[in-house]
This record gives C-alpha cells, sequence and structure tokens, in this order.
C-alpha cells in the first residue's frame, strides 16, 4: 500500500521533511538532556583523578581561598594504601613581560608527580625539581610568539604597599600544552607548585587551591572520598560523581527545556504521520474495501497502514539524524562561547545509544500515529464503500 503515498510525491516529501525536523529536534534534546553531565565527567577523569579536594565550602577554584599545609596534607594521602597518587595544584593571576609591557595570564601551579591538568602538545614536560621550567598554553603561545627553549620573565600581581611586584622570575618555555580546564583562548602557563606559591603570595602558608587524588584500581573513589571527608573535616573533598551531581544541579532547567522541547517533537512527529496516513486511508477507502471484499483479512489491511507509518517515521528519522548532528554542532558552538566555560565541556554530544533513542521514539511516534487511520483501513463498511465509489 506505500504506492497511495507515491501517488502523491510533493505532499509527502513535505510531511518527510516535517518529520526529519521534529527527528532533529528530539535528537538535540536526547543529546543535550545529558550530554554536558558526560563531557564535565569525561573532562574530570581525563586524566584519571576521582577525587577533589579544596577549601572549605567551595569547589574547585571557585573561589580563591587556598588549603593551608598542602604540602602535609598531600604526604599523608601518597601515604594512604588506597591512593595511587596525590598532588597539589595553585592557581594565580601573573603577569609576563611582553617587550615594555606586562599581560595578564592565569598561573598553574603543578606537581610533576600528579599531573592532571594538560596534556603535552610538543616539547618536554615539567620534572621534579625544575625550578626554573614552564609549560605554557596553546593559545598563549600563539598570541606571544612563544616557542619551545625561549626564556619568559613572569611577576606577580604590584604589592599595594610597594607598587611593584613582589615577585619576578625568567622561566624556560620547557613545552607547549593543552589545558584541560581552560575557557577557549585562555592564556595560561604553568610550573611547579613552590614557584608559583611564590606568584600567588601564599608561599608561607604552603598553601594549594585544590588536591587532586588518584585512587588505587578496583577501590570505590566514592568510599575513599566519605573516608576522607570523615578524616579531613577541615577541607571540601569531592568524587567526580559527586562533582557531577553538583553540576546536575545547577543544569536542572536545560533537563527539563531538553524535556519539554523532546516531548514537543515526538508530539509534532505523531501529528504528522497520522495526519497523511489518515488522508491517504480516507482517499483509498474504495481500494479498501475491494480487497476486503476479495478476502484480505483486517489485521493485514491495518498492518499495511501500519507499515507506511514506519515507513514515514524510517525515512524522517534518517534525514533528521543528519539535520540533528548539524544543528548540534553548530548550536554547541554558540554555547561554547559562553564566558569562562572549559573549551572541553560540549552541551551536544553524540553517542551511539543516544541517536539510536531518537530514531526509536521517532519510530514509536509512527507507530502510534499509524493507529487509528489503520482502525478507519480495517473496520471500512465493505458494501456502503463500494455503493459510494460506485455512485
Amino acid at each position: 500500500m506505500l504506492h497511495g503515498l507515491a501517488r502523491h510525491r510533493v505532499r509527502t516529501t513535505l510531511v518527510v521533511l516535517g518529520i526529519a525536523v521534529a527527528a532533529a529536534l528530539l535528537l538535540d534534546m536526547v543529546m543535550l538532556r545529558g550530554g554536558m553531565e558526560r563531557s564535565f565527567e569525561r573532562m574530570l577523569l581525563s586524566r584519571g583523578y576521582q577525587i577533589r579536594i579544596s577549601p572549605k565550602g567551595t569547589l574547585p577554584f571557585d573561589t580563591e581561598a587556598s588549603i593551608p599545609a598542602a604540602g602535609a596534607l598531600v604526604a599523608r594521602l601518597r601515604s594512604d594504601p588506597e591512593i595511587e597518587a596525590a598532588g597539589a595544584v595553585v592557581g594565580a593571576a601573573v603577569l609576563v613581560r611582553i617587550h615594555d609591557s606586562t599581560e595578564s595570564v592565569v598561573g598553574y601551579g603543578i606537581d610533576p608527580e600528579a599531573q592532571a591538568f594538560y596534556r603535552l602538545a610538543s616539547g618536554a614536560d615539567l620534572a621534579v625539581g625544575d625550578s626554573v621550567g614552564v609549560v605554557v598554553g596553546e593559545p598563549a603561545a600563539r598570541a606571544f610568539g612563544w616557542a619551545v627553549g625561549d626564556t619568559i620573565e613572569v611577576e606577580s600581581r604590584l604589592d599595594p604597599g610597594a607598587l611593584r611586584p613582589s615577585a619576578r622570575r625568567a622561566l624556560v618555555v620547557r613545552g607547549v600544552v593543552e589545558w584541560l580546564y581552560d575557557a577557549p583562548g585562555q592564556r595560561s602557563i604553568g610550573t611547579l607548585v613552590p614557584v608559583m606559591q611564590t606568584f600567588g603570595g601564599i608561599r608561607e602558608l604552603d598553601g594549594a587551591s585544590a588536591l587532586l587524588v588518584k585512587v588505587v584500581d578496583d577501590v570505590d573513589p566514592d568510599g575513599v572520598a566519605e573516608r576522607l571527608e570523615a578524616e579531613l573535616p577541615s577541607v571540601e573533598v569531592n568524587s567526580v560523581a559527586g562533582l557531577v551531581r553538583h553540576f546536575r544541579a545547577r543544569l536542572v532547567y536545560f533537563r527539563q527545556l531538553a524535556v519539554i522541547l523532546a516531548t514537543i517533537a515526538f508530539v509534532v512527529a505523531v501529528l504528522l504521520v497520522g495526519t497523511i496516513l489518515t488522508i491517504s486511508v480516507n482517499e483509498r477507502l474504495g481500494e479498501i474495501a475491494v480487497l476486503r471484499a476479495i478476502g484480505v483479512m483486517r489485521h493485514k489491511i491495518a498492518g499495511a497502514v501500519m507499515l507506511e507509518g514506519l515507513g514515514l517515521a524510517l525515512l524522517g528519522s534518517v534525514l533528521g539524524t543528519g539535520l540533528g548532528l548539524a544543528t548540534a554542532r553548530y548550536l554547541d558552538a554558540i554555547l561554547k562561547a559562553f564566558p569562562g566555560l572549559p573549551a572541553a565541556i560540549s552541551f551536544f554530544v553524540a553517542e551511539p545509544w543516544s541517536v539510536a533513542r531518537a530514531a526509536l521514539g521517532v519510530m514509536v511516534a509512527g507507530a502510534l500515529a499509524g493507529g487509528y487511520p489503520a482502525w478507519i483501513a480495517a473496520n471500512a463498511p465493505i458494501a456502503a464503500t463500494l455503493r459510494e465509489e460506485g455512485e
């Protein structure tokens, strides 16, 4: 019975395009509903560190607060049999001298023994004890023309009392790196923790902005996080799972919006398929009555109509998948431009299960939409319909 739809190619094509738009919207909302959470979790686990320790009452790098006596705390964590690695991270705003002026950059203090903040793009990594080495992010290297082997001058912010930097050092670029948590285009550099503590003015406290912890294989990170939280009441301890829960709470409106728009897309698909099938069945009631008169069973007639609905939904979902992936890439680029958002975060994450889930939703819409027109076709009065067709 698919030839009935082929008779009206323009009408059928427009309906398929409408279903494709609904399928694309459904796919985008499925990707949006959980995309940011999954990309956030992947970003945090990209180097395998499952626990973050931050100053009490804050999330890592949410404020300028620091953890005092970080060195002793790191030593204590490394002695824990359930912990494989632990290290401190220091964040500070620093200045770099470019010719006769200074430029502001973000500075990170890194522990080479527990490095989870960057991937090396070129050159060499920081080494333990290398107090004159520095790694620079790709945006900073492009902006200032830095290359491996260059010497750069780094200064702390001006001391309000002395009106001069409290610390100044000449550092040698060891490597160019990709910072995992930076915003797009953010200019950042990294050196050893003690050096950055000097620039940040917290060396006397041996302070750190956060501690990163990797647990031993086959040990539950959530269980270790709960134990550390009880043992270390002066700091905030979060597993990646806990941070994802915090993140999810902040994204509740995105999730609600995704559910609402996905529901609208599903309803639109049902209405489009149901409308075209109802019109098609009404136009072919004479043919259907003839088929019934020669002995074709009702369930076969209904099945043929349902098959038409599934065929329309299949065509629409195939076209809609490509359209949805293209629009998701465009929308993701717009949303990722939000200031301060890490470049590694994506709003729309395309995964096989999300594509399959959206396609299944459209197919279900096609099956539901075919129910009413299939009932009309299966229950059409044979004699009355043939008489009307003959007049």
